[in-house]
């Protein structure tokens, strides 16, 4: 029976998302077993890391034998909280955030963005897709009152402190900050980025 141990390295964490990506695609093609090495080959990861990886968490494979796609899949869903749907509070009525209010990938994976904020006064009360866009003074009393623990930031990054801390002081402990700045936060808050222009800039160390 799998167990989940008190302290995990992030980066192992991190990684648990790749796997249960890949179980999906398995899943989808009709399989029901695969291996740590199938597995590592899809995903650029050797095989030995991630049987690692798992062992923080349980036994979950037969010697000789791997892994029941299905079985895993689901384990992974239980350690990442994935049981149950995570409202998101949206930060940032502009393009961006018009395309991750359409995007159609987060209700499947057990997230809903059900609020949107901003503070230009010409876009509040307006709609953005099916949501009403809210002032952003509003969010302490809305994000409190639905008990929202999860925020996306897309605002310029000028502002996005500021918002970082009203959702922080609002309760909420886990931002996507999509703001080309590093966000100051409690220890107990977790903040992933999305900042392509990082990821261009890292490649083209490799490009003559």
């Amino acid at each position: 029976m799998a167990s989940t141990p008190k302290t995990v390295p992030d980066i192992v964490i991190g990684r648990l998302p790749l796997y249960l990506r890949a179980l999906t695609y398995l899943a989808a093609e009709g399989r029901e077993i695969t291996s740590s090495q199938e597995l590592g080959d899809r995903l650029g990861i050797s095989s030995a890391q991630i049987r690692k990886d798992l062992s923080h968490f349980g036994e979950f494979g037969k010697q000789g034998t791997g892994y029941e796609i299905q079985f895993l899949r689901q384990q992974l869903r239980r350690i990442l909280h994935l049981d149950r749907e995570w409202e998101v509070a949206l930060v940032g009525a502009g393009d961006l955030g018009l395309a991750l209010v359409h995007y159609g990938g987060f209700a499947d994976k057990g997230f809903q963005i059900v609020v949107v904020f901003d503070r230009a006064t010409q876009k509040i009360g307006k709609r953005l897709g099916e949501l009403e866009i809210f002032d952003a003074e509003a969010m302490p009393t809305i994000i409190k009152d639905k008990r929202i623990e999860m925020a996306i930031i897309a605002v310029p990054a000028a502002e996005a402190q500021a918002v970082a801390d009203v959702l922080v002081e609002s309760g909420v402990r886990a931002i996507l900050n999509y703001a080309p700045i590093t966000l100051s936060v409690p220890p107990n808050v977790q903040v992933q980025y999305i900042d392509p222009i990082v990821y261009l800039q890292h490649m083209t160390y490799y490009l003559a």
